[in-house]
């Protein structure tokens, strides 16, 4: 029994005519556990390091309200409080809360924030597989589902203190559109920012080309193009995918996608989905609910929600692409 380490699904950024560019300015660093990269241009004067300042702040202060990984967070200390009362989390944590709910009615409960007990008890948060029993799954999910989450305006509360809250499936792609913010806070228009292959684009390249985008190909120790995306609109783009973060148990992929309905690791066939849409925070819980789901019932779910979705599925070590309705209006 091995785990195969944990790399977050990557986007390759092609800026084809974009480097000799005068005005094109390059951001990058580490946070949340991966590499974070952004790209812009503009016609108004820069304060660069101003700019990368407030860039690391900001990614301070999400770190601080958002992780997991970090005892003294936010999300970590409402995990940790042995209390049903409401809990004061500040308006960041509710309203990614607040659409998370949204999703997860959307996704017939599939996907669900309070799967972090799962989580912990199948040993993905240590690295080190430990196949529960039926009774402790059953045990587990009468404390996971959303709704054990009562929200105000600042504030949370559980219904049992054995409720647990994982953010991490919608919080790197808030996170892409709180960088972007910062951007547009210095009337910056066109630009490319990116969180461990998350990522949103707004405007075009300085030649007046749209940003293309490649999809890496979704495969274990594969760093090869799947699918180019010329991105025709200012959107998010996340995939989720099952190929990165896995148990492989005597030869049986374990996915670190759990069903919040069963208790369970996914079992169907789709290796990744990428989502295009407006709104980062949707796009990163929308593309984690869709892989979820898997490219049959996802499928269904995307067209009828309007959701522009890439589902790959892999058979017989062949991989294939089926896309929503309106997936190939978005990108091409």
């Amino acid at each position: 029994m091995r785990l195969i380490g944990y790399s977050v699904i990557f986007f390759l950024i092609l800026l084809l005519g974009c480097e000799r560019h005068a005005n094109l300015f390059k951001l990058e660093g580490e946070a949340q556990g991966t590499t974070w990269h952004i790209t812009f241009w503009s016609e108004n004067h820069i304060n660069l390091a101003l700019v990368d300042a407030n860039i690391q702040q900001r990614l301070k202060e999400l770190d601080k309200n958002l992780s997991n990984y970090r005892q003294d967070s936010t999300i970590s200390v409402f995990n940790g409080t042995m209390s049903t009362a409401p809990i004061f989390v500040g308006k960041e944590i509710v309203e990614l809360v607040n659409q998370a709910k949204i999703v997860s009615l959307k996704s017939q409960g599939c996907y669900d924030l309070t799967v972090k007990s799962l989580f912990d008890l199948w040993g993905f948060d240590e690295y080190q597989l430990t196949i529960p029993s039926d009774i402790a799954i059953r045990e587990t999910l009468a404390h996971t589902g959303m709704q054990y989450l009562h929200l105000d305006e600042n504030a949370m509360r559980k219904e049992s203190t054995q409720v647990h809250v994982d953010l991490s499936s919608i919080a790197q792609g808030y996170s892409v559109g709180a960088l972007a913010e910062v951007l547009e806070r210095y009337d910056v228009k066109h630009y490319l920012v990116e969180i461990g292959g998350e990522m949103v684009v707004k405007g075009h390249k300085p030649d007046g080309s749209n940003w293309k985008v490649a999809i890496e190909r979704p495969l274990p120790d594969s760093k090869t193009l799947q699918k180019l995306l010329t991105v025709k609109q200012d959107q998010a783009i996340m995939t989720s995918g099952t190929y990165r973060h896995y148990f492989d148990n005597h030869g049986v992929r374990l996915s670190h996608i759990l069903d919040a309905r069963t208790g369970y690791p996914v079992t169907h066939n789709t290796v990744s989905v990428t989502v295009l849409h407006p709104n980062p925070t949707l796009a990163d819980a929308w593309s984690t609910a869709l892989l979820c789901l898997g490219h049959q019932a996802g499928l269904k779910v995307a067209n009828s929600n309007d959701i522009s979705a890439l589902f790959i599925t892999e058979e017989n070590n062949q991989l294939s692409e089926v896309s929503s309705a309106s997936f190939d209006t978005m990108a091409n």
